[in-house]
């Protein structure tokens, strides 16, 4: 299992929980930009999930920060890091078997994956 550095770009809103998360958009960069690097459905806790979901809606935009066009997705800032535990990459460059594991503090300098 792999560990990496990811900006959030965007949520789906959870339809059995009114403040929860269905699952969190996620982005590496790439030549200088970002790239959408696929979602994660797994992870925060009921705590956690409430904490980010009250963040990321202090941070929506109109549109996300790469091309990407998804239904009832809610774009936000790319300024939320998450640490992600992920087993690999797909041969369109997705993430394989992600889940989130924390997010880090906006004091640490973390760097977000690259991707070639």
């Amino acid at each position: 299992m792999h560990l990496g550095s990811f900006a959030i770009i965007g949520y789906l809103p959870c339809t059995a929980a009114p403040a929860g998360i269905g699952r969190l958009f996620l982005a590496a960069q790439k030549a200088g930009g970002l790239v959408y690097v696929g979602d994660v459905k797994t992870g925060p806790q009921r705590f956690t999930a409430l904490a980010l979901r009250w963040l990321m809606d202090r941070q929506v935009v109109p549109a996300p920060a790469v091309k990407l066009q998804l239904k009832r997705a809610r774009w936000v800032e790319p300024t939320l890091i998450a640490e992600i535990a992920f087993y690999g990459w797909t041969d369109d460059l997705k993430l394989r078997g992600a889940s989130f594991k924390r997010l880090h503090e906006a004091a640490t300098n973390v760097r977000v994956y690259r991707v070639y």
